[in-house]
């Protein structure tokens, strides 16, 4: 995937993230928002981060514990990702395919970027 694709990606799926994550508020308020909605406790993960974490899991490129601490957020919070955005990619047709490399631990990955030459 490529970064205009993977930017592409995020475009169409960031509005649809924030109205499914609203949708799933409202419910579990039990009616519309009393306050603005940039108030109240911020989401850990940007939405455009949410989406790039789902792709690299689902890419099977690092599983979530080394994600969440590349993050900076638990294997938790990257497991909710996770599961908010893979709804969306099967609802709006896209398919990720897995990679053939996998990292384990967080300098695994530093040191494939290192070897690669800029």
């Amino acid at each position: 995937m490529t970064r205009q694709q993977l930017c592409a990606l995020i475009d169409t799926l960031t509005p649809a993230l924030e109205v499914q994550r609203e949708h799933v508020l409202r419910m579990r308020r039990g009616h519309e928002r009393l306050l603005t909605p940039s108030t109240g406790v911020k989401s850990k993960l940007a939405p455009a981060d949410r989406i790039l974490v789902t792709v690299l899991h689902l890419r099977k490129l690092a599983a979530m514990d080394p994600l969440g601490q590349i993050f900076g957020v638990t294997a938790m919070t990257i497991s909710r990702a996770n599961q908010e955005v893979r709804s969306l990619l099967e609802a709006h047709g896209h398919h990720i395919n897995t990679s053939t490399t996998r990292f384990r631990t967080p300098p695994d990955i530093s040191t494939f970027l290192a070897s690669k030459p800029p």
